[in-house]
């Protein structure tokens, strides 16, 4: 639905740290915005938002947000008239590649999340058209875990699952699905560091 929906963007950047995206009908608003950016007023929404998930009440989702994220994390925000209804974390963290050198970044895409108001309508798939878009000018791959009955709805948006020989997470025990987007070459052997 929302394939084309990036080919008559107007972006605006500052220092590659905030990108918004307006449509001509103001109904909506996309924003990419790097922690250090974050207003108190978008960390507040955020929170509130992911506790309307995984409710944990919003003093324990602030703690979260202070211990948890770092500076140069991206926020993906989508507002539908000045609510936030949708969000994306896409973390910056260290990735092994097993016939390379040296260890690489990666963004670790977390916490993709549409309000329960909004659910139903396509608004995840026009979220995730964005996620991709800063993927790609990001310059960095991309790696998620999900469940396997999210797996066919990343696939529709171009992520590929990865056998689970190809990668390995050294530090967050899972049992599920590994799925990369924006991948520069075809490597032997991913090792994730979520925490790092």
């Amino acid at each position: 639905m929302y394939n084309y929906f990036f080919l008559n963007i107007t972006v605006l950047c500052n220092l590659k740290m905030k990108i918004t995206y307006r449509p001509e009908d103001n109904n909506f608003c996309l924003k990419s915005i790097a922690s250090s950016k974050l207003s108190n007023i978008e960390i507040i929404q955020i929170c509130l938002l992911k506790d309307k998930n995984w409710k944990f009440g919003i003093k324990s989702q602030l703690k979260g947000f202070k211990n948890n994220i770092k500076k140069f994390d991206l926020h993906n925000l989508f507002y539908i008239k000045s609510k936030l209804a949708g969000y994306t974390l896409l973390r910056k963290r260290t990735c092994k590649i097993q016939n390379l050198k040296k260890n690489t970044h990666y963004l670790l895409l977390d916490t993709l999340i549409i309000d329960k108001k909004y659910r139903g309508m396509k608004f995840s798939n026009l979220l995730m058209s964005f996620n991709n878009t800063i993927i790609k000018q990001s310059g960095f791959s991309s790696f998620l875990i999900c469940k396997t009955e999210s797996v066919g709805f990343y696939k529709e948006n171009n992520w590929t699952k990865l056998s689970n020989k190809d990668f390995s997470v050294i530090d967050h025990r899972f049992s599920s699905n590994g799925m990369v987007f924006n991948e520069k070459e075809n490597f032997k052997k991913y090792i994730f560091f979520i925490n790092s």
